[in-house]
């Protein structure tokens, strides 16, 4: 499998994964990984969900039951995770991306969707991607930081639904604080679709930061502030992930016990489409028209415990 290579002056480096769905399969830094690594065996496997992040495109999360209502119509669209009753994060994740530029400290890729065939059942609409990941010179020795942006464009001639997103997945044990500040969560059905939005019970607080091993959630926070960290509470080394505007929810999937947890920013809630199309307010909800574009931004910064912590304030303008 081809892999890219960035890497800077610090010492920090990015894998990437062109025919693995455009995964992120590592971010290092001063011999420490920043996203969870993907393992050998996963990548001999193809193994996407095991990998350190993957972008989410069309759509984030899940449509239920695989049925799109919008503009009046119904899609059945394909059911793309196993048993699952549900599709699920689009189709970018499960697609070979082109590239179509590598360098020491930055690579695009892309992604053309045609709708047509079999692809019309992932997504009844046609449409490009370009995934661009940036690996800066740091400013000092003290700090690693990577962006992703995630651009969507209508190829077709009617406008459709749709919602992007990022999956990282960052490393977690008994030394790890997660901290994030949102207004309210979902509680989820058995098959993890929104039932009702709640205050955030003090089971699922991290503001403030607090332990994250022990904690079982799969969930969707609103009016997320759009930074979170994790902080190693022994070595004082901490994880900053900041999202733009664009993404203003935030899903945390994190087995209980289990040695990662799952950061997502995201531009929709859960099935937005559908809740929107029976009347739901707020759920995220946008249409992209012919010729119509559409981006988010994901940074990561890892620092030093030499270094000042991170403003709370700083995300990617």
């Amino acid at each position: 499998m081809r892999i890219l290579e960035l890497g800077n002056g610090s010492g920090a480096t990015c894998r990437i994964a062109p025919g693995l769905g455009c995964a992120i399969t590592g971010f290092h830094w001063r011999g420490r990984a920043i996203l969870r690594p993907t393992p050998e065996s996963a990548l001999a496997a193809a193994n996407v969900r095991a990998a350190s992040c993957y972008a989410l495109v069309p759509y984030s999360n899940r449509i239920a039951d695989a049925r799109l209502s919008f503009a009046g119509r119904e899609y059945a669209l394909a059911r793309n995770f196993g048993d699952h009753p549900h599709a699920i994060h689009g189709v970018g994740w499960q697609r070979a991306w082109d590239v179509e530029e590598a360098t020491a400290h930055r690579a695009r890729l892309a992604l053309v969707h045609d709708a047509r065939g079999v692809n019309a059942t992932a997504w009844p609409w046609p449409f490009d991607a370009t995934l661009t990941f940036d690996l800066p010179e740091p400013a000092d020795d003290r700090s690693a930081v990577l962006v992703a942006t995630l651009t969507i464009a209508n190829t077709g001639p009617s406008a459709f639904p749709f919602g992007l997103g990022f999956h990282p997945f960052f490393p977690r044990d008994a030394r790890t604080e997660a901290g994030f500040v949102a207004a309210a969560v979902y509680e989820n059905d058995a098959t993890q679709l929104p039932l009702r939005r709640v205050a955030i019970p003090p089971a699922w607080q991290f503001d403030p930061p607090q332990p994250s091993v022990g904690t079982a959630v799969d969930n969707l926070f609103t009016r997320w502030r759009g930074t979170a960290t994790l902080v190693d509470r022994t070595t004082g080394f901490a994880t900053e992930l900041a999202a733009d505007r664009a993404c203003r929810y935030l899903v945390v999937y994190a087995p209980r016990d289990a040695p990662f947890i799952a950061l997502e920013p995201v531009t929709h809630e859960t099935d937005a489409f559908n809740r929107h199309a029976r009347g739901t307010a707020d759920t995220g909800f946008r249409t992209l028209p012919p010729g119509g574009t559409f981006s988010c931004t994901m940074r990561i910064a890892a620092s030093a415990p030499d270094r000042p912590a991170f403003p709370a304030t700083s995300s990617p303008s």
